[in-house]
């Protein structure tokens, strides 16, 4: 499958989509000197990184440009773009799209010495991109009407839990998962569970926000989400005020995936020193107590702790995934419409 057939159909939402997006200046100073700035793809939203950005700028002098949009939007707008793309570098929210980019020849190797500050299974197999946070899937449960959660996908195929189960079908997460089943389980194991999963009637919701409230407030009684959603909701109401618990999956279950978010730095950078730069700092001690202390992800680089609520990042044991494998998500999208979890 050709890279511009594998992100195709986000390509085609790609219209829309640009007549949207707009160029924001993060960081301090106005040096125009193009030597000092560089241009920032972010498929993480201006809310999240943009404070980690202004601090990168503050620490190393570098300007940065950055241009705000969906993962996917933007994978499908560099591989349009091609060798005229403005871009420096690509920060994606997660690992299937960097490889959507990465296999149309646009991504430049990542300096080894950023590449070793991340344990190996977090970045691509080539060197193209880096990781430089983590999230976990899990089931997201509320203990008065699910007491004991099932920790695989197979126990949601339970009778007990048709009708109850939320999901965000359209949410890049869930379909990396479904990316995963897919290379765990082959195409055929893959279908099958998903129109077992299917008959089990559950909920679609508009994201994995939605999700995390509905089983919150007893709508449903389960939820496939990240790990970091919970947290969101402690952060913001307070942990008296929230039901909801994670429950992570157990060893080896494909439900467990482990995804990442990402850096890239493209072939054709204009500013590429700039660009590794950027990569570098996105896992240094500053930007991993960022993700773990400001998002709740998982640090990568060892030596910073993720909030102490969750359990630490080796103790996970997700399924053996290479992340680089993540990158088809057209064929992903076919099957959840054979299967009727998406819509055309």
């Amino acid at each position: 499958m050709s890279p511009q057939r594998s992100i195709s159909r986000l390509a085609g939402a790609l219209a829309a989509v640009a007549a949207m997006l707009t160029f924001t200046a993060c960081g301090s100073g106005s040096s125009t000197d193009d030597g000092d700035k560089i241009v920032v793809y972010s498929g993480r939203s201006e809310e999240l990184v943009a404070p980690l950005i202004e601090q990168f700028s503050t620490d190393t002098g570098i300007q940065v440009e950055a241009r705000y949009a969906g993962s996917g939007e933007l994978a499908a707008q560099l591989v349009t773009e091609g060798d005229k793309s403005p871009a420096d570098v690509f920060l994606s929210q997660d690992a299937g799209a960097l490889g959507a980019v990465s296999k149309a020849g646009l991504l430049a190797p990542v300096d080894a010495e950023t590449l070793q500050a991340v344990p190996e299974q977090f970045s691509a197999a080539d060197g193209t991109w880096v990781g430089v946070s983590g999230r976990a899937r899990v089931v997201v449960y509320n203990p008065t009407v699910a007491p004991t959660p099932p920790d695989t996908i197979d126990g949601l195929l339970a009778p007990e839990w048709k009708g109850k189960i939320g999901f965000a079908p359209s949410n890049a997460s869930w379909q990396a998962f479904v990316t995963g089943l897919r290379v765990v389980r082959g195409e055929d194991g893959a279908e099958q569970w998903l129109r077992a999963f299917k008959a089990q009637d559950p909920v679609a919701f508009e994201n994995n926000v939605a999700v995390r409230d509905a089983v919150d407030s007893g709508q449903v009684a389960l939820g496939l989400v990240n790990h970091y959603y919970l947290y969101e909701l402690i952060n913001s109401k307070g942990e008296d005020a929230v039901t909801a618990q994670n429950k992570f999956m157990a060893a080896g279950d494909p439900g467990g995936l482990i995804n990442v978010a990402g850096v890239g730095v493209l072939k054709t950078a204009p500013n590429p020193e700039g660009a590794q730069a950027f990569a570098a700092y996105l896992v240094g001690e500053s930007a991993q107590k960022y993700f773990a202390e400001e998002t709740a992800e998982y640090p990568l680089v060892a030596g910073v702790a993720p909030s102490a609520a969750m359990p630490p990042l080796s103790d996970l044991q997700p399924p053996a995934v290479d992340l680089s494998q993540l990158d088809d998500i057209e064929a992903t999208q076919e099957l959840l419409v054979k299967t009727g979890l998406l819509t055309n």
